[in-house]
């Protein structure tokens, strides 16, 4: 007779208990709640800290009796503070970007796709010629020993000191706008493409560039069958380090222009009027414009690998 009680046997019921909290310390939600929570900690701790001084010596003039609490809450509300608080970041980036018309020089979002069109243009001229280097130096050996310690040279040149120097040379041959800041955003986002490529290009097996060679296959046949779809794994990664870099070099060549606008012209008018809060709404508009690119990267990271057959 079957022994109903025993182990084996025994129907599993579902546990109730926990179920979201568990999907939440398996998954990335809950780490990436808990440095969100501590970085607001820090923030706000940070604003009284920093705020502090200023906000003493205010009471002091008024021969004011105050307490901590009314201490914490003045570095909080300050119209012009050290260090804002996350919720004055957050209050001016809405009133900048809804509150405002996207056609108004006010408005984040204008600022946003001034800085976004340099951006995009630089980052497809950075990608195209990082991706051009990278097939020159893994099909010609002296391109390789020759370019590659240029490339890496390149990027050991601080970007703050050549962005004027571009900017005043394009400038003087008629070249003004878009063009001086998307080559600066080029300039930044060709070396991880670069690299990225070359690595991509060199991964197949050795095995396989030898059963190819086998079958009499020309370098074309090699690049395009297995050199090229080798290297998919690698672009992609690459890109999304591009395109940030992209991002802050169209950002660093608004800087020496004195831009009217641009994210790079509200950091300008945030230093020279002492408008903190709008300096750091500006940043977090960097942020939001930083996530915005990574993701359309993402997605047609997702794109290529479902038209291939594979999953993302």
């Amino acid at each position: 007779m079957t022994d109903l009680g025993a182990p084996a046997l025994r129907p599993r019921l579902p546990a109730f208990g926990g179920g979201l909290g568990a999907r939440m310390r398996r998954g990335n939600t809950l780490p990436i709640l808990a440095v969100l929570a501590a970085v607001a900690v820090a923030w706000f701790a940070g604003a009284i800290y920093l705020n502090a001084p200023r906000t003493i010596e205010a009471f002091e003039r008024q021969d004011l009796d105050w307490t901590f609490t009314d201490l914490v809450g003045a570095t909080w509300s300050m119209d012009r503070p050290v260090l804002p608080t996350p919720i004055q970041v957050l209050r001016d980036l809405w009133d900048n970007t809804a509150g405002q018309s996207i056609t108004s020089r006010r408005s984040l979002i204008f600022h946003g796709w001034v800085t976004m069109s340099s951006t995009l243009v630089g980052f497809v001229l950075g990608s195209v010629l990082g991706i051009l280097i990278a097939v020159g130096m893994v099909h010609v050996r002296t391109l390789d020993r020759s370019l590659m310690p240029w490339v890496i040279a390149s990027q050991a040149v601080p970007i703050l000191a050549i962005a004027p120097m571009i900017v005043v040379v394009l400038g003087n041959i008629g070249l003004t706008g878009v063009v001086p800041k998307a080559i600066i955003s080029a300039y930044l986002s060709f070396f991880p493409v670069t690299i990225g490529m070359v690595k991509g290009l060199r991964s197949p097996d050795p095995l396989q560039l030898d059963l190819l060679r086998t079958y009499s296959a020309t370098r074309s046949q090699v690049f395009w069958t297995l050199r090229w779809p080798a290297s998919v794994d690698f672009l992609f990664p690459s890109l999304k380090v591009g395109v940030a870099l992209a991002l802050v070099g169209a950002i660093v060549g608004e800087l020496p222009t004195g831009a009217q606008a641009g994210i790079g012209a509200r950091l300008l008018t945030g230093s020279y009027y002492g408008q903190t809060v709008q300096m750091w709404s500006a940043l977090m508009m960097c942020a939001v414009l930083a996530l915005v690119c990574i993701l359309a990267v993402t997605a047609c990271e997702t794109l290529v690998h479902a038209s291939r057959g594979g999953r993302r």
